[in-house]
């Protein structure tokens, strides 16, 4: 009883459940979250759909190398490794915590996949190695209400803001995944509600290929794909 009036207490301070219970569920499975990492969303599960929706019509019977930019609880990395065992998928965060929940999650789900701790593409050797690029990078705006409210409010900043206009991340990942995707592979990116029509003019912009973006269940374009 003791304990469940602590969680009480924290719940009426505003405390996500998520964080409270120490699990959230991602694409069927449960993943252990803390106050080191975002917690995961279901539009992100969109994200996931994309790339597999390729995998499947592009490389079906390839075997592919995939990395996942800023990976947090791990969600995306361990979800692709799960549903297509013929990945090889490489998880990356500048956060050494980060990481650390990552590694929990991905041991205590069964998946093989890498972990590296780099800030963005900086510990990533030079060259195209890659298949598939994913990521869920920070983008919201610093300006950002919703920054103050709800479960934003205890999640990791650095994760959710880049401090600015909430794209200096995505243009980062669409500069530099260009010089590490293999001719033709494709880099999948989840962003805000607004920046659809951003994120698909830096892909051109970049010389990538088919760039085009999915809407999530609220109609909203939520996920921008293009082959480099």
């Amino acid at each position: 009883m003791e304990r469940f009036r602590q969680l009480a207490v924290r719940r009426v301070a505003g405390v996500p459940v998520a964080y409270l219970v120490g699990t959230r569920e991602f694409y069927g499975r449960p993943f252990f979250v803390d106050e080191r990492v975002l917690i995961p969303r279901p539009e992100t599960e969109l994200l996931v759909d994309e790339a597999l929706r390729w995998i499947d019509a592009e490389a079906p019977r390839s075997r592919l190398r995939v990395l996942d930019l800023g990976t947090g609880s791990g969600a995306i990395a361990i979800t692709l490794a799960l549903e297509r065992d013929r990945l090889d998928v490489v998880a990356t965060d500048r956060s050494h915590a980060a990481l650390a929940v990552a590694r929990r999650n991905g041991e205590a789900l069964g998946a093989r996949l890498g972990y590296l701790e780099s800030d963005w593409f900086d510990a990533l050797d030079p060259g195209p190695s890659f298949d598939l690029m994913v990521a869920n990078p920070p983008y919201v705006a610093s300006s950002d209400a919703h920054l103050e409210q709800g479960d934003l409010r205890f999640e990791p900043r650095v994760a959710l803001t880049d401090d600015g206009d909430g794209t200096t991340a995505l243009a980062r990942i669409v500069d530099g995944a260009r010089h590490r995707l293999v001719a033709g592979a494709l880099l999948v990116l989840e962003h805000g509600h607004d920046q659809a029509a951003t994120v698909r003019r830096m892909m051109v912009e970049a010389g990538y290929r088919d760039v085009c973006s999915t809407r999530d269940l609220s109609g909203i374009e939520r996920v921008t794909r293009g082959r480099g």
